[in-house]
This record gives C-alpha cells, sequence and structure tokens, in this order.
C-alpha cells in the first residue's frame, strides 16, 4: 500500500484559524493528517468530527479513536458517509454551528493501489468508487453508458480534446468484450489518443482525463462538492472558516465561484440601475474570501509530486440578516 502524504498540512490548519475550544469538520478525512494536526491543537473542550466515504479511511480514523493517539482530550469521532452528508450528521449529532470546515479534495496514495481501480499504471479491477459499498463500479458505468454521454462526461469532466475518438474506441472495444480492468482501458483510451497525436516523452499518460473523467462520474465528485458548499453558509458560525484544497481545475472553479458570489464579488449586475431594496438583495454577503489562494512550496511538490496542482482557498463566515440554523432548513 502506498504511503498518503498529506498536502499543504500546516497551511489548511493554520487556515482555520484553530480556537482550543471550538467544534471543527473535517470532511475528508483520507489518512488522518489534517485530523491529527487539528486535535492537538484543541483543548479538552474541543471536537473533531471526521467523515469520509471511504470505509477504509474510516477504519484507520476509528483505529486513532480507540488508541487516542492524539493526546489532547478533545473529542473526536468519524462518520462513514460522503461530505453531502454533512449537514445530516451534524444535525442527527446535535451540533447547530462549527468553528471551521476544511474539505481536502484529493484522492489519497492508498486509493491509487491497483486494488481500487483508480491506477492505471498497474492492472487491478476497473471500480473506481469512492465508497465500494454503494452506487456501480466504472467498469458497469462502461458497459450500459451511451456513445454520446461518454464523449460528453470525457470532454467535460477530463477536458479532454479527443473525446469523441476515445469514446468511440470504447464503445467499440467493448462490443468485443467486457472492458473490466484499468489497463485494459487504459490500452483502448492511449490507442485512440496516439492515433491522433505523438506524445512528447515526460508528458502524462493520454488515458489520466478519461480515467479522471470517469472517476468523476461515477462519485458524482462535482455535483458532492456543490452540495456540501452550500450546506457551510449554514453550519458555520459568524467567524468561522472554511478551507477547501482542490487538484483539478474543474473543482477549483466551482470553489472560487461560490466563494466570490458568496462574498457579493461579480454579484451586482453591471450597468442596470438597481433600487435600495435591489441593491441589498444582491449584496446580502454570506463570507469574506481570506488571503489569496496558496499553492504547495517548491519543498513540498520535490517531496510529494502529487501536490503539484493543489491549491488552496479560504473563506470566513460573516453576519448576514438572513442566517438561520442549517438545521432547522
Amino acid at each position: 500500500m502506498s504511503e498518503h502524504i498529506t498536502v499543504l498540512l500546516h497551511e489548511a490548519v493554520d487556515a482555520l484559524a484553530i480556537k482550543p475550544g471550538g467544534v471543527y469538520v473535517d470532511g475528508t478525512y483520507g489518512r488522518g493528517g489534517h485530523s491529527r494536526l487539528i486535535l492537538s491543537r484543541l483543548s479538552q473542550s474541543g471536537r473533531l468530527i471526521a467523515i469520509d466515504r471511504d470505509q477504509t479511511a474510516v477504519a484507520v480514523g476509528r483505529k486513532m479513536m480507540r488508541e487516542k493517539s492524539v493526546g489532547t482530550g478533545a473529542e473526536f469521532e468519524i462518520r462513514h458517509a460522503a461530505f453531502s452528508q454533512m449537514q445530516k450528521i451534524l444535525c442527527e449529532m446535535g451540533v447547530q454551528k462549527v468553528d471551521g470546515i476544511l474539505l481536502d479534495l484529493g484522492m489519497s496514495s492508498p486509493q491509487l493501489d491497483a486494488d481500487r481501480g483508480f491506477s492505471l499504471r498497474v492492472d487491478g479491477p476497473l471500480d473506481m468508487r469512492m465508497d465500494v459499498s454503494r452506487g456501480i463500479t466504472a467498469a458497469q458505468w462502461i458497459e450500459t453508458v451511451s456513445e454520446t454521454e461518454l464523449e460528453k462526461v470525457i470532454k467535460e469532466y477530463g477536458e479532454e480534446r479527443y473525446a469523441r475518438s476515445i469514446a468511440r474506441a470504447i464503445i467499440v472495444a467493448r462490443a468485443r468484450q467486457p472492458i473490466v480492468t484499468t489497463l485494459q482501458l487504459a490500452k483502448i483510451v492511449i490507442a485512440a489518443v496516439r492515433s491522433r497525436e505523438r506524445r512528447r516523452e515526460g508528458q502524462q499518460s493520454p488515458a489520466t482525463r478519461t480515467f479522471q473523467a470517469i472517476r468523476i462520474a461515477i462519485n458524482q465528485e462535482l455535483e458532492e462538492l456543490s452540495l456540501v458548499l452550500q450546506q457551510s453558509t449554514g453550519l458555520l458560525k459568524v467567524g468561522g472558516r472554511l478551507v477547501v484544497i482542490s487538484f483539478h481545475s474543474l473543482e477549483d472553479r466551482i470553489v472560487k465561484r461560490f466563494m466570490r458570489e458568496s462574498a457579493g464579488v461579480d454579484r451586482v449586475p453591471r450597468n442596470i440601475p438597481l433600487r435600495g431594496t435591489e441593491l441589498q438583495r444582491f449584496n446580502r454577503q454570506q463570507f469574506k474570501v481570506i488571503g489569496k489562494t496558496i499553492r504547495p512550496k517548491q519543498q513540498e511538490v520535490t517531496a510529494n509530486s502529487r501536490s503539484r496542482s493543489a491549491v488552496m482557498r479560504v473563506a470566513e463566515r460573516v453576519l448576514c440578516e438572513a442566517d438561520t440554523c442549517a438545521c432547522l432548513n
């Protein structure tokens, strides 16, 4: 199993501006890097609630709970769920508001091992589910998806210029035999792309974008992200921080748009005269953006090449006249 190195560890936890007695949510526990550092900064009256849709990650978190390996005495618990269930989970726990929410949208290194179906370099079952207890596998999805939908997914979620050629190649290949392994799919995609362009040495695999696209579709990653961002508005206390680490442009675009719109940036129509009440409606600021985007330093990228594409954005909840408790909505 690959060792997981937490990306932007100190930067992300620093951005939460931890209050020792505060309540925090790590919406993507992974292998617990961020959670451990958060717990080390909490007092006995503090509380951390972690969430992960990966059962293996949850098992790691529960082991940490039993061992009480972070000895500050803060309360810690972990739930097996998608982070889009955050509001439901917190309401069930009787938690109305929290002081900070952290989302690290990257894959953990153990998930990239062959048996999970995410790796395109080592053969394994074509699964790609973040939560292996729910939903259909990538192999099952490929078996039934239409060529039109497949092309759309690869083009939109993979930002792949050769989406049409790749989709056609996959449909032709599946008519011959089921596509059930990662290398089987990778070879089909690579052949389709290489027929269109010559790969330069050092470039990523021609199959990378297609694998990303199918993974996003299988796990509904962008829909899940949009849901939890909307929930964060009702879950954070005034002054609470939302910290999000993204790893590709599709995620970062959603986070950037949410934070800018929630901060009142670019919401007021230009060149259109508005009355006071209309202007007030557009200016219901719910967040303020904190600082500029943060990227890993060269030292971190050298030590962990997977951190290269990471982008961290931070926003702070501000008082809004329309505020209500999320559990009442």
